[in-house]
């Protein structure tokens, strides 16, 4: 059973400053048709009512109960409609929509991740042009700015993911090309009071409809980041704000449309200019996921990290040696092999997990529904793991012809001679800084790290990094730590390439 919230995501704005900001964004005079496509409980309605009492406003909700309060709060407006519909799916919406747009202004908090079902994504992702069908907010942006008329401005506040993420690139080019954006305002998720969105941080984005690609393309617009508390917002003029003047063309002509507002130029420079990228030298792949960890996983010992919910194995049946590359499974009783799990573990992880991989489970592996045997060519093959998710640093570590999971991405480097500099380069603060800046969150997918740009080192440096690497790796398996001042001297290399 799918819960009432999780089926409308339906988070109210009860910020006063927020909802203050955005009414402004829109510079009403009173003669405007407005469109309320998520209405809520009326929280954008009641100031523009307050402002322009005669001024028109369609408002939809798709919540019944939500609707039916909606339509007694304002009955007796002759200027405000209300219906109970889905904004995706309206067919009244279509037909303006397919006319060029009825609306002067598009205000709206939409829903962030509202669920459907996998018949209902099928159907929006062919409505809307392939567009992300999982995140419903994009949707909401891509319909809403088609219900505009020419000229007319639509304020939205939504998570800040459009800007980066891969699966929003769609959506970064239908805005920039088809509309002028006038502002970008980013803040933490946490000027909403008590709301827990799975947001880190959100924006506000006020633009406007054009169908002058030309002119649209040469528009600039300002991205303001650095507010200390909600009630900066639109005070734009303080000196601890950074406000970045950004022409839409440049974000078009950005690898995937990314949205780079790293501050630095250096960094910038790298990323737009670099004609060479990790993807151009490296394989990247997604590991392996059992379907039932908690069965087919095991622990060297309990004393192992997030370790709790699963069993020790059997140290007799432990097959180390996976050079061989069982992608079959093994035949005899030795039927555990090391596997690289997610955890920010730099150069060298421990073999403190193993997987159960005999030929009858590997079989059932590759059936199962649940289970991902995926990118099995490069399983037990030597490469680096770069975890998924990281803390503050991208990290790196070699995986040795183990197994590895899901939550790691494999970099297997064309040539092998690269791995050792790969592996200092992929522990560096350069690295760090050119993924922060390419994807600031810290999900860090296989599509994030082939963009990083690649800068081949001298036979010179190559050849010292590689040294300094194996030594590192050599002093770790034999003591757990190693100096850090060959991790120095690799950053110092690295930086000087790089030029940050």
């Amino acid at each position: 059973m799918i819960s009432e919230q999780r089926i409308f995501q339906a988070y109210y704005t009860k910020s006063e400053p927020i909802v203050s900001y955005m009414v402004d964004l829109l510079n009403l005079n009173g003669t405007e048709t407005i469109f309320e496509p998520c209405a809520g409980d009326g929280v954008f309605i009641d100031p523009i009512l307050k402002k322009f009492p005669d001024i028109i406003i369609d408002a939809f909700e798709l919540n019944e109960e939500a609707c039916e309060k909606l339509k007694v709060k304002y009955s007796g407006l002759e200027n405000l409609s209300i219906k109970q519909t889905d904004t995706l799916t309206d067919t009244g919406l279509d037909l303006l929509c397919s006319m060029g747009g009825k609306y002067d202004a598009v205000i709206a908090n939409p829903p962030y991740g509202a669920w459907r079902d996998s018949l209902d994504r099928a159907t929006l992702k062919k409505k809307f042009h392939g567009f992300y069908a999982k995140e419903s907010y994009s949707l909401f942006l891509y319909r809403c700015i088609e219900s505009l008329r020419e000229g007319g401005k639509l304020v939205f506040i939504i998570p800040d993911t459009y800007l980066n993420l891969n699966m929003h690139k769609d959506i970064r080019k239908y805005i920039l090309s088809t509309t002028k954006i006038k502002e970008i305002a980013l803040f933490p998720s946490s000027y909403f009071p008590g709301v827990n969105f799975g947001y880190a941080n959100l924006s506000i984005i006020a633009l406007e409809k054009s169908s002058d690609y030309e002119s649209n393309i040469k528009n600039n617009f300002k991205l303001i980041k650095g507010y200390k508390s909600v009630n900066e917002l639109g005070n734009n003029n303080l000196k601890h704000l950074t406000s970045l003047e950004i022409q839409q063309k440049d974000v078009l002509n950005n690898i995937n449309h990314i949205f780079l507002i790293n501050a630095n130029p250096n960094v910038l420079d790298c990323i737009k200019e670099s004609e060479i990228k990790i993807g151009d030298v490296c394989d990247c792949a997604t590991g392996f996921y059992s379907g039932n960890d908690k069965d087919r996983l095991k622990v060297l010992s309990k004393e192992i990290r997030n370790s709790k919910r699963y069993e020790v194995v059997d140290k007799d049946k432990i097959t180390y040696d996976c050079s061989s590359r069982p992608l079959n499974g093994i035949e005899d009783d030795k039927i555990f092999v090391p596997i690289v799990k997610g955890g920010n573990v730099k150069y060298i992880k421990p073999d403190n997990w193993f997987m159960e991989w005999s030929e009858e489970i590997v079989s059932f592996y590759k059936k199962d529904k649940k289970a991902r045997y995926q990118n099995s060519s490069y399983y037990f093959k030597n490469g680096i793991a770069i975890p998924m998710v990281s803390s503050t640093s991208i990290t790196g570590a070699l995986i040795e012809n183990r197994l590895f999971d899901q939550s790691i991405v494999g970099v297997f480097p064309k040539d092998e001679n690269l791995t050792h500099y790969l592996l200092a380069f992929f522990n560096s603060p350069t690295c760090n800084k050119l993924i922060r800046t390419i994807n600031p969150s810290t999900n860090n997918s296989s599509n994030y790290i082939k963009l990083i740009p690649f800068i081949s080192p001298s036979v010179g440096d190559l050849a010292t990094i590689t040294e300094n690497v194996k030594q590192i790796i050599e002093q770790t398996k034999i003591s757990g730590d190693y100096d850090l001042n060959l991790e120095s001297k690799n950053n110092t290399i690295i930086k000087g390439l790089y030029k940050f």
